[in-house]
């Protein structure tokens, strides 16, 4: 049997990346913690320099492992950025010289420039800022699956509300249910 917040995840993997517009080749990523069962786990958010949402990912872990995943999947979903602006986590340093040596290894394209500068990602914790006020309520999850789900939903939702997806010349409702059938 199926579970009810599968579709929205479903429609994240498969229709997303198709429909969002280019983005431009400067990236910000940092993440953000959530309570989960009583337990901080990690959002790992990216944004582009205009501030539209590219990639996001809920960890339990904040390590070199989960920042590696998610380096991955924001690479395969919008391309290999240009540069890359951290903040001064080293578990984010270390996921993406991690894609940089792949890259390195496998010969398929010039390293990403590494920015280590706080005040870049302004734009990212204020975007942080939505997140946070419609999560704060719910004062934590009861699991990592409903977690994921609801946020997936709330990601989209903003997505939508900033006008990223392709032809979004109609109104939210529209566009959310043309992303939904």
């Amino acid at each position: 049997m199926r579970h009810r917040t599968s579709g929205l995840l479903d429609t994240h993997r498969k229709f997303l990346p198709r429909r969002k517009r280019p983005t431009p080749g400067s990236w910000r990523i940092d993440e953000t913690h959530i309570k989960i069962k009583g337990k901080w786990s990690y959002l790992y958010r990216a944004v582009d320099r205009d501030g539209q949402t590219l990639e996001f990912m809920l960890s339990e872990r904040r390590n070199l492992d989960a920042a590696r995943r998610f380096f991955k999947k924001a690479i395969t979903s919008n391309g290999v950025p240009n540069k890359i602006v951290i903040d001064k986590s080293g578990a984010n340093l270390a996921g993406a010289q991690a894609i940089n040596n792949i890259m390195k290894i496998t010969g398929t394209g010039k390293s990403v420039e590494i920015l280590q500068i706080k005040y870049l990602n302004n734009i990212l914790e204020q975007d942080h800022h939505f997140i946070k006020k419609i999560t704060k309520p719910v004062l934590g999850f009861k699991t990592f699956h409903s977690a994921s789900a609801t946020i997936t939903g709330i990601e989209v939702a903003h997505m939508i509300r900033k006008n990223q997806f392709a032809n979004n010349n109609r109104g939210p409702f529209k566009v959310f249910a043309k992303l939904a059938a």
